[in-house]
Order: structure tokens, then C-alpha cells, then sequence
């Protein structure tokens, strides 16, 4: 399952980022990444989420993504490629960005829709580890 989530979200890089969008190759955000992951590999998504805003910096709210992940995937301790990693851009800041653990080791990497850039594949170093709120996999098929 690891390489098909892989393969999938690594067939999303180049789609645009539109704030809260979910079609690949038109535009989609870092929860549409996830969301059109799940279709693809899963199937109708099971509930509908609430507007959101794109402020990675936003504090005082609730943990939203951290608790919706916690429902709908399994809680990961190890690193797997296929993980949906979700990250907390600062400390008092609450948990707004995620994306898929394409590679592990020396040459770690993940798989992220990000404001400016779209879908892209980025190093998976320092900056972003020490970042990482959670770790998550899909539901087995």
C-alpha cells in the first residue's frame, strides 16, 4: 500500500495550489492532496470538512486537522514512505500543514502542496522534522 500512496501523491506534483481545492492537475491545497489520495486509492471520502483558513501561523484554535486525522487514519510511531505527516509551523501555532513521506532515510522527502509552489516534493530535513505534530497512515485496503 506504501508505494501505491507514494505513486499517487508523487502523480499530484505540478498540480497548482488553490486554497481548499482537491483535483489533481487543477489545483489543491495540502488537505486536497491528502483528500484526493484517499479517493484515488480508497474511494468516496467519508464526510465533508469545514471551511478552513490558510494561515499556517493561526493559535488559540482547535486541532482540527490533528483530530480529523486521528478518526479517518491509524496513529504512526515509525517512519514509512506513504505516512501523512502533518506539521505545526510554529510552536503556539496550531497544526495546519501535512503531506506524504515519499522516502525515508539520508534522502528523506515528502510529497506537499505548498502556497506558491503547487504540489511539489521537497527534502524532509531539520526544518521540517523538528515541525511534525504527527504521524499517520492510511486505513489498510
Amino acid at each position: 500500500m506504501s508505494e501505491q500512496i507514494v505513486r499517487a501523491a508523487r502523480g499530484w506534483i505540478g498540480t497548482p495550489y488553490i486554497h481548499q481545492a482537491s483535483v489533481k492537475g487543477a489545483g489543491t491545497d495540502c488537505l486536497g492532496l491528502i483528500r484526493g489520495i484517499w479517493r484515488e486509492l480508497i474511494g468516496p471520502e467519508p464526510m465533508a470538512l469545514p471551511a478552513y483558513t490558510p494561515d499556517w501561523g493561526e493559535v488559540g484554535g482547535s486541532e482540527l486537522l490533528l483530530d480529523r486525522a486521528g478518526l479517518l487514519l491509524r496513529a504512526a510511531e515509525d517512519e514509512q514512505p506513504g505516512d501523512v505527516l502533518v506539521f505545526r509551523m510554529r510552536g503556539d501555532a496550531v497544526a495546519k500543514h501535512m503531506g506524504i513521506l515519499a522516502q525515508t532515510g539520508p534522502a528523506a522527502s515528502f510529497v506537499h502542496a505548498y502556497d506558491r509552489h503547487g504540489v511539489v516534493e521537497s527534502p524532509l530535513g531539520m526544518p521540517w522534522r523538528t515541525r511534525i505534530a504527527g504521524r499517520f497512515r492510511f486505513p489498510t485496503l
